[in-house]
Protein backbone atom coordinates (compact mmCIF):
# COMPACT_ATOMS: atom_id res chain seq x y z
CA UNK A 1 0.00 0.00 0.00
CA UNK A 2 1.40 3.41 -0.87
CA UNK A 3 0.95 6.14 1.71
CA UNK A 4 2.04 9.72 2.12
CA UNK A 5 4.83 10.36 4.56
CA UNK A 6 4.48 13.24 6.98
CA UNK A 7 6.35 14.69 9.91
CA UNK A 8 5.59 16.23 13.25
CA UNK A 9 7.73 18.87 14.94
CA UNK A 10 7.51 21.51 17.66
CA UNK A 11 9.01 24.98 17.72
CA UNK A 12 12.70 24.14 17.49
CA UNK A 13 13.50 22.92 13.98
CA UNK A 14 12.91 19.36 15.18
CA UNK A 15 12.28 16.46 12.81
CA UNK A 16 10.11 13.64 14.12
CA UNK A 17 8.78 10.48 12.55
CA UNK A 18 5.25 9.15 12.54
CA UNK A 19 4.72 5.58 11.36
CA UNK A 20 1.55 3.61 10.70
CA UNK A 21 -0.76 6.32 12.05
CA UNK A 22 -4.42 6.02 11.08
CA UNK A 23 -5.78 9.35 12.31
CA UNK A 24 -8.39 11.46 10.57
CA UNK A 25 -7.02 14.97 10.95
CA UNK A 26 -3.65 16.43 11.65
CA UNK A 27 -3.12 20.19 11.89
CA UNK A 28 -1.15 21.82 14.64
CA UNK A 29 -3.05 24.78 16.06
CA UNK A 30 -3.40 27.08 19.01
CA UNK A 31 -6.48 25.56 20.63
CA UNK A 32 -9.16 22.91 20.08
CA UNK A 33 -11.51 24.58 17.63
CA UNK A 34 -13.84 22.63 15.29
CA UNK A 35 -13.64 23.47 11.62
CA UNK A 36 -16.71 25.02 9.97
CA UNK A 37 -19.05 22.75 8.05
CA UNK A 38 -18.41 24.51 4.74
CA UNK A 39 -15.92 26.89 3.15
CA UNK A 40 -17.90 30.06 2.52
CA UNK A 41 -16.54 32.95 0.47
CA UNK A 42 -15.70 34.74 3.72
CA UNK A 43 -13.80 31.72 5.02
CA UNK A 44 -11.87 31.33 1.77
CA UNK A 45 -10.89 34.99 1.92
CA UNK A 46 -9.68 34.67 5.53
CA UNK A 47 -7.65 31.58 4.64
CA UNK A 48 -6.16 33.37 1.65
CA UNK A 49 -5.14 36.33 3.79
CA UNK A 50 -3.38 34.02 6.25
CA UNK A 51 -1.55 32.29 3.40
CA UNK A 52 -0.34 35.57 1.91
CA UNK A 53 0.81 37.10 5.22
CA UNK A 54 4.43 38.35 5.25
CA UNK A 55 5.47 35.89 7.99
CA UNK A 56 4.06 33.01 5.98
CA UNK A 57 5.90 34.09 2.82
CA UNK A 58 9.14 34.37 4.82
CA UNK A 59 8.70 30.82 6.06
CA UNK A 60 7.93 29.66 2.53
CA UNK A 61 11.22 31.13 1.38
CA UNK A 62 13.06 28.97 3.91
CA UNK A 63 10.91 25.97 3.05
CA UNK A 64 11.64 26.16 -0.67
CA UNK A 65 15.34 26.66 0.09
CA UNK A 66 15.61 23.69 2.48
CA UNK A 67 17.41 21.43 -0.03
CA UNK A 68 19.55 24.11 -1.59
CA UNK A 69 17.57 24.26 -4.82
CA UNK A 70 17.18 27.99 -4.42
CA UNK A 71 18.38 30.52 -1.84
CA UNK A 72 15.87 31.99 0.63
CA UNK A 73 16.37 35.44 -0.85
CA UNK A 74 15.80 34.18 -4.40
CA UNK A 75 12.80 31.93 -3.66
CA UNK A 76 10.32 34.81 -3.93
CA UNK A 77 7.25 32.67 -3.12
CA UNK A 78 3.84 33.74 -4.35
CA UNK A 79 0.30 32.52 -3.73
CA UNK A 80 -1.63 31.44 -6.83
CA UNK A 81 -5.42 31.38 -6.93
CA UNK A 82 -7.82 31.24 -4.02
CA UNK A 83 -7.86 28.85 -1.08
CA UNK A 84 -9.78 25.64 -1.74
CA UNK A 85 -11.55 23.37 0.77
CA UNK A 86 -9.93 20.02 1.50
CA UNK A 87 -12.28 17.33 2.81
CA UNK A 88 -11.47 14.10 4.60
CA UNK A 89 -13.59 11.01 5.22
CA UNK A 90 -16.05 11.81 8.01
CA UNK A 91 -16.15 9.75 11.21
CA UNK A 92 -19.92 10.33 11.38
CA UNK A 93 -20.29 8.70 7.96
CA UNK A 94 -18.17 5.74 9.06
CA UNK A 95 -20.29 5.43 12.21
CA UNK A 96 -23.44 5.28 10.09
CA UNK A 97 -25.08 8.41 11.52
CA UNK A 98 -28.25 9.29 9.62
CA UNK A 99 -27.73 12.08 7.11
CA UNK A 100 -23.97 12.30 7.68
CA UNK A 101 -22.07 13.41 4.56
CA UNK A 102 -19.26 11.22 3.31
CA UNK A 103 -16.64 13.87 4.10
CA UNK A 104 -16.05 16.87 6.32
CA UNK A 105 -13.96 20.00 5.88
CA UNK A 106 -10.48 19.37 7.26
CA UNK A 107 -8.65 22.55 6.21
CA UNK A 108 -8.27 24.96 3.31
CA UNK A 109 -5.30 24.81 0.96
CA UNK A 110 -3.56 27.65 -0.85
CA UNK A 111 -1.08 26.98 -3.64
CA UNK A 112 2.40 28.48 -3.15
CA UNK A 113 4.95 28.61 -5.98
CA UNK A 114 8.62 29.58 -5.79
CA UNK A 115 10.68 31.40 -8.40
CA UNK A 116 12.23 28.10 -9.55
CA UNK A 117 8.85 26.39 -9.98
CA UNK A 118 8.61 24.40 -6.74
CA UNK A 119 5.06 24.06 -5.44
CA UNK A 120 3.64 23.64 -1.96
CA UNK A 121 0.26 23.57 -0.29
CA UNK A 122 -0.41 25.86 2.66
CA UNK A 123 -2.91 24.23 5.00
CA UNK A 124 -5.03 26.84 6.79
CA UNK A 125 -7.41 26.04 9.63
CA UNK A 126 -9.55 27.90 12.12
CA UNK A 127 -7.89 28.16 15.53
CA UNK A 128 -8.70 30.02 18.73
CA UNK A 129 -6.53 32.84 17.38
CA UNK A 130 -8.38 32.93 14.06
CA UNK A 131 -7.49 31.52 10.66
CA UNK A 132 -3.86 30.43 10.60
CA UNK A 133 -1.51 28.46 8.37
CA UNK A 134 -0.90 25.26 10.28
CA UNK A 135 1.16 23.24 7.82
CA UNK A 136 3.15 23.51 4.61
CA UNK A 137 3.49 20.44 2.40
CA UNK A 138 5.19 19.94 -0.94
CA UNK A 139 3.33 19.11 -4.09
CA UNK A 140 -0.05 19.96 -5.56
CA UNK A 141 -2.24 16.98 -4.61
CA UNK A 142 -5.04 19.09 -3.14
CA UNK A 143 -5.38 21.25 -6.24
CA UNK A 144 -4.83 18.50 -8.81
CA UNK A 145 -7.44 16.18 -7.33
CA UNK A 146 -9.91 19.05 -6.92
CA UNK A 147 -9.63 19.69 -10.67
CA UNK A 148 -9.80 16.01 -11.60
CA UNK A 149 -12.83 15.46 -9.37
CA UNK A 150 -14.69 18.43 -10.84
CA UNK A 151 -14.04 17.08 -14.33
CA UNK A 152 -15.00 13.50 -13.48
CA UNK A 153 -18.14 14.28 -11.49
CA UNK A 154 -19.20 17.94 -11.78
CA UNK A 155 -20.69 19.23 -8.55
CA UNK A 156 -19.34 16.29 -6.55
CA UNK A 157 -17.40 16.38 -3.29
CA UNK A 158 -13.69 15.65 -3.61
CA UNK A 159 -12.31 14.04 -0.48
CA UNK A 160 -9.40 12.05 0.88
CA UNK A 161 -9.41 8.83 2.87
CA UNK A 162 -6.20 9.54 4.79
CA UNK A 163 -5.85 6.05 6.23
CA UNK A 164 -4.82 4.74 2.80
CA UNK A 165 -3.99 8.07 1.12
CA UNK A 166 -6.81 7.62 -1.38
CA UNK A 167 -8.63 10.42 -3.20
CA UNK A 168 -12.24 10.20 -4.40
CA UNK A 169 -15.11 12.27 -5.71
CA UNK A 170 -18.62 11.54 -4.43
CA UNK A 171 -21.92 12.71 -5.84
CA UNK A 172 -25.44 11.35 -5.77
CA UNK A 173 -25.13 7.66 -5.01
CA UNK A 174 -21.63 7.19 -6.49
CA UNK A 175 -18.08 7.29 -5.15
CA UNK A 176 -15.46 7.39 -7.92
CA UNK A 177 -11.69 6.92 -7.54
CA UNK A 178 -9.22 9.67 -8.42
CA UNK A 179 -5.91 7.89 -7.77
CA UNK A 180 -4.41 4.41 -7.75
CA UNK A 181 -4.98 3.93 -4.02
CA UNK A 182 -8.68 4.64 -4.48
CA UNK A 183 -8.85 2.30 -7.48
CA UNK A 184 -7.41 -0.50 -5.34
CA UNK A 185 -10.04 0.25 -2.70
CA UNK A 186 -13.21 0.56 -4.81
CA UNK A 187 -12.27 -0.52 -8.31
CA UNK A 188 -11.77 1.54 -11.46
CA UNK A 189 -15.52 2.01 -11.87
CA UNK A 190 -16.06 3.16 -8.30
CA UNK A 191 -18.84 1.99 -6.03
CA UNK A 192 -22.18 3.05 -4.61
CA UNK A 193 -22.30 5.33 -1.58
CA UNK A 194 -23.74 2.46 0.43
CA UNK A 195 -21.00 0.15 -0.78
CA UNK A 196 -18.32 2.65 0.19
CA UNK A 197 -19.86 3.12 3.64
CA UNK A 198 -19.86 -0.65 4.15
CA UNK A 199 -16.17 -0.81 3.25
CA UNK A 200 -15.01 2.01 5.51
CA UNK A 201 -17.24 0.90 8.38
CA UNK A 202 -15.67 -2.55 8.20
CA UNK A 203 -12.18 -1.04 8.03
CA UNK A 204 -12.49 1.73 10.61
CA UNK A 205 -15.74 1.25 12.53
CA UNK A 206 -13.92 -0.19 15.54
CA UNK A 207 -11.39 2.67 15.56
CA UNK A 208 -13.74 5.59 16.09
CA UNK A 209 -13.55 7.91 19.14
CA UNK A 210 -14.60 6.05 22.26
CA UNK A 211 -13.70 2.64 20.85
CA UNK A 212 -11.47 0.24 22.74
CA UNK A 213 -8.89 0.78 19.99
CA UNK A 214 -8.84 4.53 20.56
CA UNK A 215 -9.19 4.34 24.35
CA UNK A 216 -6.22 1.97 24.47
CA UNK A 217 -3.95 4.63 23.03
CA UNK A 218 -3.29 2.69 19.84
CA UNK A 219 -1.70 4.57 16.94
CA UNK A 220 -4.73 5.26 14.84
CA UNK A 221 -8.47 5.67 14.93
CA UNK A 222 -10.42 8.78 14.08
CA UNK A 223 -9.49 11.91 15.97
CA UNK A 224 -12.28 14.18 17.20
CA UNK A 225 -11.84 17.97 17.00
CA UNK A 226 -9.70 18.97 19.97
CA UNK A 227 -8.22 15.53 20.50
CA UNK A 228 -4.47 14.99 20.06
CA UNK A 229 -3.80 14.75 16.37
CA UNK A 230 -7.06 16.43 15.43
CA UNK A 231 -7.60 19.85 13.85
CA UNK A 232 -7.18 22.53 16.47
CA UNK A 233 -5.51 20.25 19.00
CA UNK A 234 -2.72 21.79 21.09
CA UNK A 235 0.57 20.09 20.31
CA UNK A 236 -0.94 18.01 17.53
CA UNK A 237 1.47 16.72 14.89
CA UNK A 238 1.97 18.84 11.80
CA UNK A 239 0.46 16.10 9.66
CA UNK A 240 -0.92 12.94 11.22
CA UNK A 241 -1.25 10.71 8.19
CA UNK A 242 -0.14 7.14 7.62
CA UNK A 243 3.50 7.45 6.77
CA UNK A 244 7.15 7.88 7.70
CA UNK A 245 9.61 10.69 8.39
CA UNK A 246 10.12 13.96 6.56
CA UNK A 247 12.06 17.16 7.03
CA UNK A 248 10.39 19.82 9.17
CA UNK A 249 10.79 23.56 9.66
CA UNK A 250 8.97 25.30 12.50
CA UNK A 251 7.48 28.74 12.02
CA UNK A 252 8.56 31.23 14.63
CA UNK A 253 5.01 32.14 15.64
CA UNK A 254 2.48 29.63 16.88
CA UNK A 255 4.53 26.49 16.41
CA UNK A 256 3.33 26.00 12.86
CA UNK A 257 5.15 23.22 11.06
CA UNK A 258 6.30 22.98 7.47
CA UNK A 259 6.69 19.42 6.25
CA UNK A 260 7.84 17.70 3.08
CA UNK A 261 5.67 14.93 1.68
CA UNK A 262 6.85 11.95 -0.27
CA UNK A 263 5.41 8.61 -1.30
CA UNK A 264 6.46 5.63 0.78
CA UNK A 265 5.68 1.98 1.17
CA UNK A 266 4.09 0.83 4.41
CA UNK A 267 5.24 -2.56 5.61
Amino acid sequence: MTVRAAAAAVLAATAAATAGVLALGGQAAAAPVPQPPAATAEIRAAAGQAAAAPDTLATLSRFFAREGKVSPSAAQPRIEGEAIPVNHLSPDFVAGKAGAPVARLEFLASKAVSSDGQQAALWTARTEAGWQVVNIATGDDEFRYAQEGAAKLPGGTVFREPQIDAWYVAGGNRVLPLDEDAVRAVGAGGTSLAGYRARVTKAYGDKLPGSAYAEGGMAGGFAEPGAPGAPGAPGAPGAVIAGGAAGAVALAAGGVVAVRRRRAVEA
